[in-house]
This record gives C-alpha cells, sequence and structure tokens, in this order.
C-alpha cells in the first residue's frame, strides 16, 4: 500500500473539526452539534485524514 499525503480540501475539514472540538471542549463555545460529542467528532476529523491519506487525493 503506498500513502500519499491528502489533499488541501481534506486537510482543512480535518483541521476545522478538530480547532471547532477544542473550541467546544475548552473555551466553553456551544455549537450544537459538537458539544455532545466531542470525542466522536474527533474521530470523524481522524478518520477524514486517514481517509486522505490512504486514498491519495481524493
Amino acid at each position: 500500500m503506498k500513502l500519499s499525503s491528502p489533499s488541501f480540501g481534506v486537510f482543512i475539514i480535518s483541521v476545522v473539526l478538530f480547532a471547532l472540538v477544542i473550541a467546544v471542549r475548552y473555551l466553553g463555545i456551544a455549537i450544537p452539534v459538537i458539544s455532545g460529542n466531542t470525542f466522536e467528532m474527533l474521530l470523524v476529523a481522524y478518520v477524514a485524514m486517514l481517509v486522505g491519506v490512504i486514498f491519495g487525493n481524493i
């Protein structure tokens, strides 16, 4: 299996999700979709990055 860097779009999606989770968890910002699901949203951000690395430039 050959790994490649993720596309810029996938990278940005992952970073934005991560930043939103950090803002909810540590800054106390209330975002309804993320507030109760911080672990799951971090998992989604990781999986997005993982898919981008495994499948290349999608």
